[in-house]
């Protein structure tokens, strides 16, 4: 090892030609050269740092606000879709259900809840879920009561949001367009059950993930006709009246009044799956 005071004249004792005098010559431009070069990125002028990656990585951390810096969040995000991805690969067959999170246990909307898990399942279906409370607790509980897997997909809120005790399966994330790709990508349909802008969000989404071509042969089924009318009356008088929207593109969505009317469009789960 070379003392501090013997490393300015390091570059001297190098053969010229070799290797090591390449090296040294270069960080010696690197410096003089006005360009700075981390990876594939060049920076010159302000932008040049007064450190390399290499000192920050290993220099004693005084503060924590690298942590939220959007490099790390891009290491965040890609964890949230490989453990999402984990999890559910070998999950089955399985219907993404939508609903208010906000429904009481004794109002009419938590049975209907319960119906719609419990003939899902008996229909060989897994469901998915935020794994909430209100109607998200009532399909888990009668999904999982009729013997099938109930997934809930959570999401981080200003408030505390925990699992209701009818979720097998649990997953919690920071970001919902994470979420969102996993209530799409595991489930061969949607079933929309009576709920505020959460769920739609989450029914538009689908609806324009179907317009778009980006997924096919994708039931979209609303439950309760006398909850959804008054929307879809608006879209066929206004949307669809100024040519914001084609009748073809409405034509995504079916309005039924009960879960067996859905299942019926919806159909048993494939078996060689």
């Amino acid at each position: 090892m070379f003392c501090s005071g013997e490393l300015s004249n390091v570059s001297a004792l190098l053969t010229k030609g070799s290797t090591a005098y390449w090296y040294a010559s270069r960080v010696r431009s690197f410096k003089n050269d006005g360009v700075y070069r981390r990876g594939p990125i060049q920076m010159r002028n302000a932008l040049m740092p007064t450190e390399t990656s290499e000192q920050r990585l290993l220099s004693p951390q005084k503060d924590t606000d690298w942590l939220h810096n959007d490099t790390w969040r891009v290491l965040r995000i890609q964890s949230e879709f490989i453990e999402g991805f984990g999890a559910l690969a070998e999950l089955g067959p399985a219907i993404s259900v939508f609903g208010s999170a906000r429904t009481s246990q004794d109002a009419p909307e938590y049975a209907l809840g319960e119906e719609t898990g419990r003939l899902l399942a008996k229909s060989g279906w897994a469901v998915i879920t935020g794994g909430g409370p209100g109607q998200m607790e009532a399909t888990c509980k009668g999904c999982t009561e009729a013997g099938g897997i109930a997934v809930g997909l959570g999401i981080e809120l200003p408030h505390e949001q925990v699992f209701n005790d009818w979720v097998s399966l649990g997953i919690y994330f920071r970001y919902f367009f994470a979420r969102k790709t996993m209530f799409v990508k595991y489930a061969q349909g949607f079933m929309v059950l009576p709920g505020g802008f959460g769920t739609l969000d989450e029914l538009f989404e689908a609806v324009t993930l179907a317009e778009t071509g980006k997924i096919q042969s994708f039931p979209i089924v609303l439950v309760g006709r006398s909850y959804w009318s008054g929307l879809l009356a608006w879209i066929k008088e206004q949307a669809i009246g100024l040519g914001m929207i084609t009748e073809k593109e409405f034509a995504s969505i079916q309005l039924v009044d009960t879960p067996a009317e859905a299942l019926e469009i919806i159909g048993k789960a494939p078996q060689d799956r």
